[in-house]
């Protein structure tokens, strides 16, 4: 199972009744469950290490399905003060700002940016996860040194809609 189609999945139960949701393959578990307080909490455990995710459903929601990754997902944006939107990172993981060491980085300060265009990617547990923006702006200033770790909901860029 993919980030892609867990985050399809996040999508549907938080649309839903559903109280719970699990699903086992080989190597490979995820539950999820809905709370009450407007909150989905997601569990995924492969055979050596397990990862906690706990977001609130409404930046869940927010994210783009196509695209790219694990429920953490698209990053979500955030406005902030002097009319900048932050783009945060939508999990934990090590941050890249180009594709490979010898490909172009995704974006640059100055950089004008529309809702899907990759903005850098997100390796978390051998995969690599494309990070699309979500809003149109320019970006003004990259929050974050490249291949440097990250955590769920860290600021990751600044952009001057």
């Amino acid at each position: 199972m993919d980030f892609k189609q867990i985050q399809e999945l996040i999508k549907i139960i938080n649309k839903s009744n559903i109280g719970e949701l699990s699903i086992e393959e080989k190597e490979f578990k995820i539950t999820i469950k809905q709370k009450e307080d407007q909150q989905i909490q997601t569990v995924v455990a492969a055979p050596s290490a397990p990862i906690y995710a706990q977001a609130p459903v409404q930046q869940l929601a927010a994210a783009p399905a196509a695209g790219s990754l694990p429920a953490a997902q698209q990053p979500a944006a955030a406005p902030q003060k002097d009319n900048l939107i932050t783009i945060k990172s939508p999990m934990i993981g090590t941050f890249y700002r180009r594709p490979s060491p010898d490909k172009p980085i995704f974006a640059e300060i100055g950089d004008e940016i529309a809702p899907g265009k990759v903005v850098c990617i997100i390796e978390a547990m051998k995969l690599f996860n494309e990070i699309e923006s979500e809003v149109s702006g320019k970006i003004v200033k990259i929050l974050v040194e490249d291949a440097s770790p990250v955590e769920y909901d860290q600021p990751l860029f600044l952009v001057e809609p």
